[in-house]
C-alpha cells in the first residue's frame, strides 16, 4: 500500500531515525521515496549516506512532495512546526503524529479541516526493530490510512489499533514500560552479583534470560501463569523465589507503576 507513496519524516531524532531506518530497510518502499528532515545537517547527511533516502532541512519542501507526513518532533515544538508549514499539509496527505501526549483534538486544530490524521505511540525498542506501537485514527482517516500507518510501524516491531481514550494507558504500559524493564534487569544483574557471580557473567545470564523468556512466551502464545508453572517444581528453588516476590508485592508494584504512569500521561495531556 505504501510502495507507491512518498513519505516525509519531519524530524530525524532518536525515534524519527528509528522509523526511517526501519522503513528504508524493510523492502516495503524504495528509500528514494523517503524524505528525512532535521535542523542538524550532519545527522541528515549521515542517514542519507547510510540508507539512500532523500534529506533536506526544508520541512515545507519535504511536505509538498509527500503523500504521507510523519511528524516526529517534540510535543513542545509541534505547534510551531505545523504552523510554519501552513497549507503545505493539504487534506490529500495522510498525517501521522508521534508527539507524545498531543491529543487528536489539538492536531485537528493545527491542520486544515478534514485532514486525515493518525496518532501513534511507538516505544524505545523500535530502534532495534522490536518496538510496540499503538495507533488511533482521527474521524476523517480512512481504513486505508490505518493500514498504511500499520505498515510503517510494523517495520520496526508490532502495531495495535486502539481508541484514543486508551492512549494514556498505552503510554503507561508500553511507552514507560521499557524503563520498568530496565530497572528489573538492573536488579536481576545485581542479584546475580550478590549470590556470587562476576558482574559480566551475571549481565549475560540476566539479559539472555529476560530476552529468551519473552521470546518463548511470544512464540508459544501461552498464558504467562501457565509458563511460570512449567518452571516451578514442588518444593523447588523457583517456588522459593516466587514466594519472596509475592511477599514483597512485586506484582502489585508493577501494576501500580503502570497506573501511575497512565495517570501522569492524562495530567500532561490536560495541560
Amino acid at each position: 500500500m505504501i510502495k507507491s507513496k512518498t513519505t516525509a519524516f519531519i524530524g530525524a531524532g532518536f525515534m524519527g531515525s528509528a522509523l526511517i531506518r526501519g522503513l528504508a530497510r524493510s523492502g516495503l518502499i524504495d528509500p528514494s521515496r523517503i524524505i528525512a528532515t532535521d535542523p542538524r545537517e550532519g545527522a541528515l547527511k549521515e542517514i542519507a549516506a547510510d540508507l539512500g533516502v532523500r534529506a533536506t532541512m526544508d520541512n515545507a519542501l519535504a511536505v509538498s512532495e509527500a503523500d504521507i507526513v510523519v511528524i516526529c518532533v517534540k510535543p513542545q515544538i509541534l505547534s510551531g512546526v505545523l504552523k510554519t508549514l501552513g497549507r503545505k499539509i493539504s487534506r490529500k496527505k495522510l498525517v501521522i503524529s508521534i508527539a507524545a501526549g498531543v491529543k487528536m483534538e489539538t492536531l485537528q486544530s493545527l491542520l486544515p479541516s478534514g485532514s486525515r490524521i493518525i496518532r501513534a505511540m511507538p516505544n524505545m525498542p523500535s530502534a532495534v526493530g522490536q518496538g510496540a506501537t499503538a495507533i488511533c485514527a482521527g474521524g476523517d482517516a480512512e481504513e486505508m490510512d490505518v493500514a498504511m500507518a500499520r505498515q510503517i510501524f510494523d517495520a520496526v516491531g508490532e502495531t495495535v489499533v486502539v481508541d484514543e481514550k486508551q492512549m494514556d494507558a498505552v503510554t503507561g504500559l508500553s511507552g514507560s514500560g521499557p524503563a520498568f524493564v530496565f530497572l528489573f534487569l538492573e536488579a536481576f544483574i545485581d542479584a546475580g552479583v550478590r549470590v556470587g557471580l562476576p558482574r559480566d557473567v551475571a549481565r549475560v545470564l540476566a539479559l539472555q534470560t529476560l530476552y529468551g523468556s519473552a521470546k518463548f512466551a511470544k512464540s508459544t502464545g501461552e498464558h504467562p501463569a501457565a509458563l511460570k508453572d512449567r518452571v516451578t517444581s514442588p518444593g523447588g528453588t523457583t517456588i522459593a523465589g516466587l514466594a519472596v516476590l509475592e511477599e514483597e508485592a512485586v506484582r502489585g508494584a508493577l501494576i501500580r507503576a503502570v497506573e501511575a504512569a497512565t495517570e501522569r500521561s492524562k495530567e500532561l495531556g490536560g495541560q
